[in-house]
């Protein structure tokens, strides 16, 4: 998605200058986590089971993302991430299971940091400073 956005012009707008900027940050850092995934041999389906269980939805099958899926799937998904050592048999994480998603998102941080590395740290600290009254705004005004 990156990819796409890169071919994109930069809008003149500030506005639109910014949402395109942030989308780009979001796709690439996307991007990386699609490849952490993929390292981790870890498929679509199972990455959502395995954030459910990181923000402590039990039983991950009832996730929003996934709850959906016919049961066959869900619970063919469910039997490979315990063949693998990932959840036990309540379907909660294992320690190998909760070392893998912290590996994952440990690579994703990291191939999320560079676009914020070609900054300087004044320009990093000038670019979050500009940034939080936009956070505060967003986030008293709640999800919708």
């Amino acid at each position: 998605m990156y990819a796409g956005m890169r071919t994109l012009p930069v809008p003149g707008d500030p506005v639109a200058r910014l949402w395109h900027s942030a989308t780009m940050l979001r796709e690439h850092r996307g991007d990386g986590h699609v490849a952490a995934l993929v390292a981790a041999h870890i498929g679509g389906t199972e990455a959502h089971v395995l954030s459910a269980l990181e923000m402590g939805i039990h039983p991950p099958e009832s996730f929003g993302r996934i709850h959906h899926l016919p049961k066959q799937r869900l619970t063919a998904v469910m039997d490979g991430l315990r063949e693998r050592g990932l959840v036990d048999t309540d379907g909660r994480f294992t320690d190998t299971g909760r070392e893998t998603k912290q590996r994952i998102e440990a690579l994703t941080d990291e191939l999320a940091a560079p676009p914020y590395d070609a900054l300087s740290p004044a320009e990093l600290a000038e670019l979050v400073a500009e940034l939080e009254p936009i956070t505060a705004t967003l986030v008293a005004a709640g999800p919708r």
